[in-house]
């Protein structure tokens, strides 16, 4: 069963990485993979917290951190020692026909950090601000997908190391989601217009 698990992984690889390439995905794919150009999203989503909910938005902020350190700690320091996976690019089996889009790295292959990381992200934030949104859902799957996809792209992760870091990030992010909202929970203040008979009064209610 490793085995065929393991062929199915050389041969979705070598798909990925050398079959189905395009000029553009060339020069994205290395960009997708880069935290500087997510930077304005991740400054975003921490301004929109602290701005739209207070003082739990800093809650908030500092759960989402949190987050990430975990997922890339445990992914980086335990995981990756003690499954000691070669890269592809370092790979014998594929050294020779890697396209060297990004540099290497020295480090083990699975799981993979950024996979790991941004599916932790993402699915924290789904759970504790787009539990019912369907766009959050969409978009933040479309982002943590697009990073794990990219890792193979240029050649630094087999399938299963995105796959597998995917997986374990969204554990992550899902477990410290349901205990954010359980001992946090966001909640926005709105407006409501009462008419009593002398004029209107504003009363905010939480929710």
């Amino acid at each position: 069963m490793l085995e065929q698990l393991q062929e199915w992984d050389y041969l979705w690889f070598f798909s990925v990485h050398l079959e189905w390439i395009h000029p553009v995905m060339d020069i994205l794919a290395p960009l997708l993979r880069n935290p500087l150009f997510w930077a304005p999203l991740y400054l975003f989503l921490l301004f929109f917290t602290i701005i739209n909910y207070g003082k739990r938005g800093f809650y908030w902020c500092a759960f989402y951190l949190i987050t990430f350190g975990i997922s890339d700690f445990t992914a980086a320091k335990i995981f990756k020692p003690l499954f000691a996976r070669v890269r592809p690019c370092n790979d014998e089996l594929f050294s020779d026909i890697v396209r060297n889009l990004v540099q290497c790295g020295s480090g083990y292959s699975f799981p993979s950090n950024h996979a790991a990381n941004h599916f932790a992200m993402s699915l924290f934030i789904i759970v504790t601000l787009g539990q019912r949104n369907v766009l959050v859902w969409f978009l933040c799957l479309l982002w943590a997908g697009s990073v794990a996809y990219s890792q193979v792209y240029v050649g630094v992760h087999y399938p299963m190391d995105v796959i597998g870091g995917a997986l374990y990030g969204a554990c992550i992010g899902i477990l410290m989601g349901v205990l954010f909202n359980k001992y946090v929970k966001l909640r926005l203040p709105i407006r409501r217009r009462n008419a009593p008979p002398m004029g209107q009064q504003e009363e905010e209610l939480f929710i």
